[in-house]
């Protein structure tokens, strides 16, 4: 199995700025494997997920950067893969892309987004992006055409070349996009509440499927799960949410839920997604406790099992 990695989201709100670039430079002074940054640019309250990536990518020397992820349809595939490759060279290839085909219909049109009027065109229309999108990027220097329902490009000198292969994490909660994510993606990514974890058995079915009718090992395609949810510090914290999908528990059960999640459910990736509390110290107390402890017990029993 692949080896384990860890990450962090950071809140693009622009109330939280300061706060965005204390937790980039508390990861970059950490163990963690990745920070990641959501993407909803419909949201007036957020930054602009790329440029606020960018910023931290200036502000870190180790920590890799993620989308999480990418709303497809707000950006043209081949700028965007251009934005993609400069951003690798600018951090020393720390870049990883987390992508999607958005969720919010109504939002992405009301931008201007490619937006297909059913969910197959939708379908559709991503399949065209990531083609796009690993034909430029895998194929840097040399001209690159296309000739789709959505998007057409005519022999275009791609450039600059990424300083190393950008892996790209699909994320998707379907059927359909779950065989894709097995076909074509590096990773697949999505958030506790979206799929429960009693829901993980039939997705790691699908990405399965897809793998496998295109040839690959199943076992190439990572599984991402934001864990979405609080780090209770002491008996005093108590947290109540009626949504599903939340954790909420001590600094030990975080470290057994993943554990869990790892030798139940094949998920070799897991980014921390406070959802209450102090932001700096749920990021510290995952950081400094919860992941040394996760990392350890996951990579023993990874051991052991071989």
């Amino acid at each position: 199995m692949n080896t384990p990695l860890f990450g962090l989201n950071i809140d693009p709100a622009s109330a939280k700025l300061q706060t965005a670039l204390q937790l980039a430079s508390m990861a970059d002074q950490s163990a963690v494997d990745l920070i990641t940054i959501q993407d909803h640019p419909y949201n007036p309250d957020f930054l602009d997920t790329w440029t606020l990536l960018t910023a931290l990518a200036a502000r870190t020397q180790r920590v890799q950067l993620m989308t999480n992820v990418l709303n497809s349809p707000l950006r043209p595939p081949a700028v965007f893969a251009k934005m993609a490759a400069t951003l690798d060279v600018i951090s020393a290839g720390r870049l990883q892309l987390g992508i999607g085909a958005g969720g919010y219909t109504e939002g992405m049109q009301a931008w201007g987004g490619v937006v297909g009027a059913s969910a197959g065109d939708r379908f559709a229309a991503f399949t065209e992006y990531i083609d796009i999108l690993q034909g430029m990027l895998f194929g840097a220097g040399r001209p690159f055409s296309y000739s789709g329902r959505f998007y057409q490009l005519q022999d275009v000198v791609n450039g600059p070349e990424p300083v190393h292969r950008i892996p790209i994490w699909i994320g998707a909660g379907r059927a359909r996009m779950l065989r894709f994510a097995g076909a074509r993606g590096d990773g697949w990514l999505i958030g506790t509440t979206y799929i429960l974890p009693e829901g993980l058995d039939e997705v790691n079915q699908y990405l399965d499927e897809g793998a496998r009718q295109a040839g690959r090992n199943p076992e190439a395609v990572r599984r991402g799960y934001n864990l979405f949810g609080v780090i209770q510090t002491g008996p005093a914290d108590r947290f109540r949410f009626n949504r599903p999908g939340l954790i909420v528990g001590s600094a030990e059960q975080w470290v057994e839920t993943m554990a869990h999640y790892h030798q139940r459910y094949r998920h070799d990736t897991f980014i921390f997604w406070p959802v209450a509390g102090n932001p700096q110290e749920q990021a510290e107390v995952f950081l400094n406790q919860v992941l040394p402890q996760a990392r350890q017990q996951i990579q023993t029993e990874m051991a052991e099992a071989s």
